[in-house]
């Protein structure tokens, strides 16, 4: 039997990169999945990933909702629930990161940056965990960043700040919502190598620095995200919650020494 056999799954900004793969891989284990998507150019992506799932002999849907607007996370659950029943396994992946730096940050990249990465998780968890508690079940699993726990870069400010709020929401909902057997989690990817990177990883010598500065001398997977998600939504983690379950090669551990320093 697959670990979420006919588990009904929601994942925002399921289109595309880390999303995708997370959406894939509950199809494999015999979830049923909701993706969300925002725009009609992420609808024809997130076709093709409905596609991909079906394959799985899974049943899937596509969803549009700007998942930072209370009306429309509403309408996107009525829809998913009249389509594939209540949503058991949330996963919050929807995530944005526009380079600016502290002193241009505007005040719309701001608003717009913690409607997506920090209210989006509230809108939806909100919705989600009522049906939850009343079945005494539940599974969310937010996705979160290296960000959440380490300046990163000195020109996203506003991304690393709303990567440490949803942290900090991910442990207060983990605390109010586990008495009704509702596990809440989190995963914290370093850089992954997915369309939303890559114009940041087109320069040789950032890709070059960001493998060198990993333990691990390389760059995640989305496939590697998708993979600790399922963990996290299956049996197998009934008594995890409150965790952020870092898949960054061990980058976050890691003193920013030079490695040279490992041989002396």
């Amino acid at each position: 039997m697959k670990r979420l056999e006919n588990r009904v799954a929601l994942v925002t900004g399921g289109s595309r990169g880390i999303g995708e793969a997370i959406v894939l891989r509950l199809a494999e284990e015999g979830a049923h999945v909701a993706i969300n998507y925002t725009s009609e150019k992420s609808r024809v992506l997130a076709e093709g990933v409905k596609e991909r799932a079906e394959a799985h002999g899974v049943k899937a849907i596509v969803v549009r909702a700007d998942v930072g607007v209370k009306a429309q996370v509403e309408a996107m659950f009525e829809e998913v629930e009249a389509e594939l029943g209540p949503v058991e396994i949330l996963v919050n992946n929807a995530g944005i990161a526009p380079f600016e730096p502290f002193l241009k940050v505007k005040e719309e990249t701001w608003d717009r940056t913690y409607n997506t990465n920090v209210k989006s998780i509230f809108l939806c968890s909100q919705r989600a965990a009522a049906g939850m508690v009343d079945r005494r079940f539940g599974k969310i699993v937010n996705v979160l960043s290296t960000a959440s726990l380490m300046v990163t870069s000195p020109v996203i400010p506003h991304y690393q700040s709303s990567k440490a709020a949803a942290h900090m929401l991910t442990k207060g909902m983990a605390i109010e919502l586990g008495r009704y057997n509702i596990n809440v989690n989190a995963v914290g990817p370093s850089t992954v190598d997915t369309d939303m990177c890559t114009d940041f990883l087109a320069d040789p010598d950032i890709r070059r620095k960001e493998v060198e500065a990993n333990p691990m001398k390389r760059l995640g997977t989305a496939k590697q995200i998708g993979d600790a998600v399922v963990f996290l939504a299956s049996e197998e983690a009934m008594q995890v919650n409150g965790h952020l379950l870092m898949v960054d090669g061990g980058l976050t551990v890691k003193a920013a020494q030079p490695d040279d320093h490992m041989d002396r």
